[in-house]
């Protein structure tokens, strides 16, 4: 969790927001959903006032997963490379 730089916990989920246009947005979004589905996790995306914002994690109260903590590590990557384009 040390190294998911961006990412706090929001009781037990894990939460990002991420400041980019809409099309970052559906090309993060596409890029989360693939990964997701091969995890078989259901990741909360919505966007709210210019931010794309992530929740990972169970609604029932039960500990985060590592298959969880896996997919907020590559949504990082996403993010460098949809929104942090040089």
């Amino acid at each position: 969790m040390a190294l998911l730089s961006g990412w706090t916990r929001d009781g037990v989920q894990l939460r990002r927001d991420i400041a980019c246009d809409d099309s970052q947005h559906a090309a993060l979004t596409e890029r989360i959903k693939v990964a997701a589905d091969t995890l078989h996790i259901r990741p909360s995306i919505r966007r709210i006032d210019g931010h794309t914002q992530i929740c990972l994690g169970p609604q029932d109260g039960t500990a985060i997963t590592d298959g969880e903590v896996t997919l907020a590590a590559r949504i990082e990557d996403f993010y460098r490379t949809v929104v942090q384009r040089p």
